[in-house]
């Protein structure tokens, strides 16, 4: 009797501990979104595209997978999932994307398909002055990539120039100028204009037709694309020194690599006193936005960084212009 009931003891004891011991099973794939870039965005080619996603699982992500018109192209098995595809070959052409991730069961789910379209080279844009800009996408905006040099305002006036030192101290009006009044620096470098020239509340108007001079919101999204004011200098500087005969920037050009195609120019300042200064090793860009009223946001690069300064100077100063399109 004492054995039957230490048996049926012993098997009642197993029993619930195989019970407890019984692992559930993991049907629930992980859910997965492509956050960038967005469907039907349009990129020049040679622009390097983060893809980024989102993967989450109810117990652990394993990997997310990468797939290019169909073909697996990469593997992460870390957050933040992403992929940086350089569109240097993919021109002209309209390519999908998605991407598949797997949680540590192997239960895997696809992402959306989304469609990027890769556009060759660059457009142009003219000014009212018949001056010709090179133009290059970069994410959703159309930007233009070289200095602005334009002598009128859109409706025709002329806009302001010939100032001394004193009298450009003194304006309160649009004027430009030229760096040390030598025309072949306008060639290169495009010409310098006050704040008062860049106000968009003069109907007048400073950019060519469908364009205008970028708010600050609006260089911030640019900043924000390329990685952050930290490193997107580097990509938007034109590459190569004034020393080693190949470029317009000054030793040692820290970082530039001009992979968002935007290349940026060091065309200097006229600062308050009307003197001018940074040729070679800065570059000074004007956003449309006010800071007060007697000061203006605008971004600047330097030979020596690749961060990107954003502040705000006196309205007085010259500074270089870019566009952007409507």
């Amino acid at each position: 009797m004492k054995k039957i009931l230490l048996i049926i003891l012993t098997t009642s004891i197993l029993f619930v501990i195989s019970c407890n011991n019984t692992t559930e099973s993991d049907n629930t794939p992980p859910s997965i979104v492509i956050t960038h870039p967005v469907n039907n965005s349009e990129f020049v080619e040679g622009t390097e595209i983060t893809i980024t996603v989102d993967a989450t699982d109810n117990k652990e992500v394993d990997k997310v997978e990468f797939y290019i018109d169909g073909s697996k192209v990469s593997t992460d098995n870390t957050e933040p999932y992403e992929y940086e595809w350089d569109t240097g070959t993919a021109k002209n052409t309209t390519h999908t994307i998605y991407a598949k991730a797997y949680d540590t069961s192997d239960n895997s789910s696809t992402s959306d398909v989304i469609t990027v379209t890769i556009t060759e080279g660059t457009g142009t844009v003219t000014d009212i002055d018949g001056n010709v800009y090179h133009t290059i996408i970069i994410d959703n905006q159309e930007w233009m990539m070289e200095n602005l040099k334009v002598t009128h305002y859109r409706n025709g006036d002329s806009i302001l120039t010939g100032y001394s030192n004193t009298e450009w101290t003194g304006l309160s009006s649009g004027a430009y100028c030229v760096y040390d009044n030598d025309p072949s620096n306008c060639d290169t470098y495009g010409n310098l204009y006050n704040w008062y020239a860049v106000d968009e509340d003069d109907s007048r108007g400073l950019a060519p037709e469908g364009w205008h001079v970028p708010t600050d919101d609006e260089w911030q999204i640019l900043v924000n694309y390329l990685g952050g004011s930290s490193v997107a200098g580097g990509k938007m500087k034109s590459t190569g020194t004034i020393e080693g005969g190949d470029g317009l920037w000054y030793e040692p050009n820290t970082g530039a690599t001009n992979a968002s195609g935007f290349t940026a120019l060091p065309g200097g300042y006229r600062y308050y006193g009307g003197y001018y200064y940074g040729m070679g090793g800065n570059g000074y860009f004007w956003s449309s936005t006010e800071n007060s009223s007697n000061l203006a946001w605008y971004l600047a690069l330097h030979y020596s960084y690749t961060t990107i300064c954003r502040s705000y100077y006196d309205k007085h100063y010259g500074m270089s212009v870019r566009c952007v399109r409507d």
